[in-house]
């Protein structure tokens, strides 16, 4: 820290660390930029990283784990509020006349894999957990009940009642198979609702668009739920209307039938049969309504604030796990290192390789993205963050930080090689001082 401090380049370093807004793990870039007018060939302008600090260029690292990087996190969490509701109420590209449009507010869960530790409230009181006279005892001694009334921080939630009876298996198989789930329920939403239409599936985009947006969130247990923003436009997308018979109380009825009829079937493998999966009996549907309790900001801020987490709730890592990995080693909670075990177990599976299941334990066996969003639901992470990038660089011009060329007759070759990532624990100290005002 000292050494940083006195050095001379030390304002330069300062300034990279403002510019990365407080990226906890910057990317490290060395390289050049080089200007030169096309007609002439003259090197007009370049800027190389040989002169910066340590000689290197700090970028942030643009992580969406909130666990790796909170500021970065923050930034992809903001985008993501922003494409969810310029879906609602219009923006970025979308028209305003998008809130006539039937949407919905759906939130699909995972069936029951065991009897787990829950918070329940009831009018508002906390009540026990699984509260049951003459509780039965399970094949293994433990009676199948807990009186308690848990804190929201309780460390027990998620928790099975008893770990020997939970099919630690099927909640492991239902995390991979639940990208698979949500395809064949969007499908089959779309061939009901050509049903209720009187069309047939291939006429369905000729008349009709489901849009949608939606984010995956991990419960306690360790499973994977969805929370998804459904729409109903006009075909084209956005700016046409749907037709009169395409309401929300026809979009309810086939989300309630697709959430029932699909199903994902897993294969026999070793000396286990083959098994099916669905979805669980517990389906939210309400419509969002500018004037009711769930409206746009209150729909866009839940789902955006999911974006940023993963598994970290059910107490397993952010990273890749190593088969040949000592779980033992790791701080762990009983029932994540199960989750994991399991996954390590099924992964060495020849008839359950393509699930990928070692490569994903981390994730407790899904592997799909976390954010997902119809081709014409609104606008893209992509478009908003390039927009945020020709803003900073038209205030670069604008402060005189770069010099204006004229990008029809300047040619820009740019070199750029992958030097490291992160801060020494000095840098860290120091630039969560700066970033936090107080040097």
């Amino acid at each position: 820290m000292i050494a940083r401090l006195n050095h001379p380049d030390y304002d330069r370093w300062a300034s990279q660390i403002r510019a990365t807004g407080g990226c906890r793990q910057p990317i490290h870039l060395r390289g050049k930029i080089d200007h030169y007018d096309k007609a002439t060939g003259q090197l007009l302008h370049r800027y190389t990283t040989r002169t910066e600090p340590d000689g290197v260029l700090r970028v942030p690292c643009k992580t969406r784990r909130a666990s790796r990087c909170p500021t970065c996190a923050e930034t992809y969490r903001a985008d993501t509020y922003h494409l969810i509701r310029a879906g609602l109420v219009g923006g970025k590209g979308v028209p305003d006349t998008v809130t006539s449009h039937p949407t919905l507010f759906v939130t699909l869960t995972a069936p029951s894999f065991g009897a787990v530790h829950a918070r329940c409230e009831k009018n508002g009181k906390n009540q026990p957990c699984h509260a049951r006279r003459n509780a039965p005892t399970c094949p293994h001694g433990r009676v199948m009940s807990c009186t308690v009334r848990h804190s929201k921080d309780d460390p027990r939630l998620g928790e099975p009642l008893c770990s020997d009876c939970y099919d630690y298996t099927g909640s492991v198989l239902f995390n991979a198979l639940a990208p698979l789930l949500w395809k064949r329920f969007a499908d089959s939403v779309r061939r009901h609702l050509a049903k209720q239409g009187g069309l047939l599936l291939k006429e369905f985009r000729h008349h009709l668009t489901l849009s949608f947006a939606k984010v995956a969130e991990y419960q306690r247990r360790g499973v994977v739920h969805f929370h998804a923003v459904i729409r109903l436009d006009g075909p084209g997308g956005p700016d046409a209307l749907p037709p009169a018979w395409a309401t929300t109380e026809a979009l309810t009825r086939a989300i309630q039938h697709a959430a029932k009829a699909v199903s994902a079937k897993v294969p026999a493998y070793a000396d286990q049969p083959a098994r099916v999966l669905r979805w669980g009996d517990q389906l939210d549907t309400r419509p969002i309504t500018l004037d009711s309790d769930l409206t746009d900001q209150a729909v866009a801020g839940y789902i955006a604030k999911y974006a940023t987490k993963a598994a970290e709730c059910v107490g397993t890592l952010d990273r890749r796990i190593n088969p040949l990995d000592d779980l033992t080693l790791y701080n762990l909670r009983d029932h994540a290192r199960r989750l994991i075990a399991t996954c390590m177990h099924l992964g060495s599976e020849p008839d359950l390789a393509e699930l990928r299941l070692a490569d994903w334990a981390h994730m407790l066996g899904f592997r799909g993205h976390f954010s997902t969003r119809s081709r014409r639901y609104s606008t893209t992470l992509g478009e908003l963050r390039a927009a945020r990038e020709h803003h900073a660089r038209d205030t670069d011009i604008t402060t005189g930080r770069l010099p204006l060329f004229d990008e029809d007759t300047v040619l820009v070759i740019s070199e750029w090689e992958y030097a490291g990532k992160g801060h020494s624990l000095g840098d860290q100290l120091l630039a969560a001082a700066i970033t936090g005002g107080c040097i």
